[in-house]
């Protein structure tokens, strides 16, 4: 991707030898990180609502091929990078606005020929308008308030050719008709479970954020939530990283305290809550804009 050449140093700033196998969040307590970060912590490396079932579905709907250039913002460990890498896209570059999440993700992708991950913000990447065919992100917009979600998207939209595809796998809200308190209950519990701010959005709501940012939804696809049952994470993480994680929850208290708490959340309100996947095509103009 010729076009952002320009800020390639900043890649290169934050990927000194000694930060490249710190763990985001890594200066924080166990009591006081951000839940993704503390399950990173334990050894858990799909931190996705959908697990690698639904990045998969997600990644085949995108119909990533040699020809994409491919942005993927807000990477995390870099477990999506190598399978988008898989693919042999064009080329690929990851956001991230968390320095140490960026030089693991630059750490994992070594050599690979047109792959980079930088520095930066969703909301403002600071990359040339068109410059991308794909445009991805997995587990972001649920953790953002109304209005940062329409700027993520609406970046997304700026910087994908015309008819460029933006997929994106969230947390999800099952019932469009849930009631606006339960709702907030929802909210208020998942988000004291995980230290991050959680809004999860309805199917419809999804697909609305999409169609007033300019986007035409073509496909979608839900799952169950199971981030954290044990089906779930023998399926994503094998077995041996599975023994390891209860290893490593059996001999950290305050880890193993944390990770019931939110398990204990998703299981709370299993019912309303599933993993989404959407994959939309970028049309010429926003829909406020016609």
């Amino acid at each position: 991707m010729n076009a952002v050449s320009d800020i390639e140093d900043r890649a290169a700033a934050h990927a000194r030898p000694e930060t490249l196998h710190e763990m985001p969040g890594s200066g924080l307590s166990a009591q006081k990180m951000p839940g993704h970060w503390l399950l990173a912590r334990i050894g858990k490396r799909v931190l996705r609502p959908g697990g690698l079932e639904l990045t998969r579905w997600l990644i085949d709907a995108l119909s990533v091929s040699r020809q994409d250039n491919v942005v993927e913002l807000a990477p995390g460990l870099g477990v999506t990078a190598r399978m988008l890498l898989e693919r042999k896209p064009h080329s690929y570059l990851g956001i991230d606005r968390d320095p140490a999440a960026a030089a693991r993700v630059i750490h994992w992708l070594g050599t690979s020929s047109g792959a980079k991950c930088l520095v930066g913000h969703a909301e403002a990447t600071g990359l040339p308008r068109e410059c991308a065919t794909v445009v991805l992100a997995e587990a972001m917009l649920s953790m953002q308030p109304d209005l940062q979600k329409q700027r993520i998207v609406a970046e997304a939209h700026r910087i994908l050719r015309p008819e460029g595809r933006y997929g994106i796998h969230e947390l999800c809200l099952n019932d469009d008709e849930l009631h606006q308190s339960h709702r907030e209950a929802i909210e208020r519990d998942l988000s004291q479970a995980i230290h991050v701010g959680v809004r999860p959005l309805t199917p419809a709501e999804w697909r609305d954020l999409l169609r007033r940012q300019g986007f035409e939804v073509v496909a979608e696809h839900r799952t169950s939530m199971h981030l954290l049952e044990p089906r779930r994470m023998i399926q994503d993480e094998g077995l041996g990283r599975f023994v390891r994680i209860l290893f490593n929850l059996v001999w950290d208290k305050r880890a193993r305290q944390r990770a019931g708490a939110m398990r204990a959340a998703f299981r709370r309100h299993s019912r309303h809550l599933s993993a989404i996947a959407l994959v939309s095509r970028r049309t010429e103009t926003k829909s406020s804009e016609r």
